[in-house]
């Protein structure tokens, strides 16, 4: 992927890490009813395939492609669930 593709790709999304899964699904849920996002964001297991995947952190991908979300309120959000919005 080239420079410039890579910098839209990051700047069309925002990843935030969160400690369970719990806690991605209900920040995933929090996004929609806090921010208006109507796409549903994506949800994974940040170490996808490990075996020790039950202690693993989770990713919420969002999708952002007018760069309209705010990132320190979306810091703020993933903070409340011992989590953090990850830096492209």
């Amino acid at each position: 992927m080239n420079e410039q593709m890579n910098e839209h790709w990051n700047a069309a999304r925002h990843v935030l890490v969160l400690p369970d899964r719990d806690a991605a699904e209900e920040v995933a849920e929090e996004l929609s009813d806090r921010f208006g996002i109507d796409e549903e964001p994506h949800i994974r297991d940040a170490l996808a395939g490990e075996d020790d995947a039950e202690d693993a952190q989770w990713l919420v991908v969002v999708a952002d492609p007018a760069g309209d979300l705010d990132p320190a309120a979306l810091d703020g959000l993933a903070a409340e669930y011992e989590g953090w919005r990850e830096e492209p």
